[in-house]
C-alpha cells in the first residue's frame, strides 16, 4: 500500500454520507495489483497457503462462463490477507463511518468472466441487493464494502453500479438479489414509492476502490469485454459489532464459538483488527 497523509476530506465524508458511496483515489501500485491478479489465479487453481480451506468456496463448476466468488479468502492466501488488513483500508474506513476501530467482518474475492461463446452473456451479472440483507446477525447497519478493482473498470467489463441514497431507505428484506440475473426485473420491483431511482456506474482504474454503506442498493452488468474482471472485496465494520440474533445468522456465526450471545463483540482473531485511532 502506497504510503499517504489521510485524504478523506471533510467533504469527502459528507459526499459519502449523502450518496452512500464513495470513490478513492489510487491506493495500492502496479506491482501489487500484478500479485493480487496472481492471487486470483492461485486461488482458482486450489492453490492455498497453508493447509486450510475457507469458509465458503463458490467455483465455476466447470462452467468458465459463471461468476466466481470466495469468502474468507485471507485463510488461504497470503496476498489477499495483506490486502483486506491493510490499516489504510481501514484509516480511510474509519474516516467515513465516524469510528475509532475498524474490523475484518470477512472478505471476497470476485471473478467475472467475459463473454463466452453466446457472445453477450449475463451468467455473470450481479443483481441489484443490499449487503445489509444477508447481515442480519449484525447489530449495526453501518458497514462499509471496499472494492478494489485489479483493471481499468467500466461498463464494458461490467463495473459495479449504485443507486444513490438508496442507504436512506432503509432495508427491504426481499433485496437478497445477487444470484439474480435480470437488471431490469430487479429494478421494476424495488424502484417503488416514489423513490429516485438513478443507476451510477462506479468507473474506477485499477488500483482505485469504491466504498459503499451496507444498505445501498448496488449490483453489475454482463462483463462484454474477452477478458475476466477481477477484483477484491473487503467488507468492514465499526467499533462495537456486536451479534444480534433477528434470525438471519451466516456462516461467520459460528466463529463466535458454540454458544454465541446477543451483544457478544466480533473481536477475535476471526475478525482482524485493521485500524485503531
Amino acid at each position: 500500500m502506497k504510503e499517504v497523509k489521510p485524504f478523506v476530506t471533510e467533504q469527502d465524508r459528507q459526499f459519502y454520507q449523502e450518496n452512500g458511496y464513495w470513490i478513492s483515489p489510487k491506493l495500492i501500485d502496479d506491482e501489487r495489483i500484478e500479485h493480487l491478479r496472481k492471487a486470483h489465479e492461485r486461488v482458482w487453481a486450489k492453490d492455498f497457503d497453508g493447509d486450510g480451506f475457507p469458509l465458503t468456496e463458490w467455483f465455476s463448476n466447470g462452467n468458465p462462463n459463471q461468476l466466481r466468488k470466495v469468502d474468507n479468502t485471507w485463510w488461504i492466501n497470503d496476498e489477499v490477507r495483506d490486502m483486506v488488513t491493510d490499516p489504510l483500508l481501514g484509516e480511510v474506513t474509519s474516516a467515513l463511518l465516524e469510528t475509532d476501530e475498524v474490523r475484518l467482518w470477512y472478505d471476497q474475492i470476485i471473478y467475472k468472466p467475459g463473454v463466452g461463446k453466446d457472445g453477450i452473456s449475463v451468467s455473470g451479472n450481479v443483481g441489484w441487493h443490499q449487503d445489509y440483507v444477508y447481515w442480519q446477525c449484525l447489530n449495526t447497519t453501518n458497514l462499509v464494502t471496499v472494492w478494489i478493482a485489479l483493471q481499468d473498470t467500466d461498463l464494458s467489463n461490467g463495473c459495479m453500479m449504485v443507486v444513490p441514497g438508496s442507504h436512506r431507505w432503509q432495508l427491504d428484506p426481499s433485496s437478497h438479489g445477487f444470484e439474480e440475473t435480470d437488471l431490469p426485473a430487479l429494478r421494476n420491483k424495488f424502484d417503488v414509492n416514489g423513490r429516485d431511482w438513478e443507476e451510477v456506474p462506479l468507473v474506477l482504474k485499477a488500483g482505485q476502490a469504491s466504498f459503499h454503506h451496507s444498505l445501498t442498493f448496488h449490483g453489475s452488468g454482463p462483463n462484454l469485454t474477452d477478458k475476466p474482471r477481477l477484483s477484491v472485496v473487503a467488507h468492514l465494520m465499526p467499533q462495537g459489532t456486536a451479534y444480534l440474533n433477528q434470525g438471519h445468522n451466516v456462516d461467520n456465526i459460528r466463529l463466535l464459538g458454540p454458544r454465541v450471545q446477543n451483544g457478544q463483540l466480533f473481536d477475535n482473531q476471526y475478525f482482524p483488527l485493521l485500524y485503531s485511532k
